[in-house]
């Protein structure tokens, strides 16, 4: 993936988060989690594209 269209991914989602939290109305706490998750799952995506994490489908919960 070319290093400008990671760019423009990143500040789309980041406008995206922006815009979600500033102007729609909610309480802080559903906000907290919903910024965590999008920044884990765009850490994820970004570990996965440069090949430091594998697939996470190949992952096996034990039990």
């Amino acid at each position: 993936m070319p290093l400008l269209n990671l760019v423009v991914i990143l500040i789309v989602v980041g406008v995206g988060l922006y815009v979600i939290n500033r102007f729609i109305p909610m309480a802080s706490s559903i906000k907290t989690i919903l910024n965590l998750v999008v920044v884990v799952v765009v850490c994820v995506w970004l570990l996965q594209i440069a090949g430091l994490w594998g697939d996470i489908s190949n992952f096996r919960l034990p039990g």
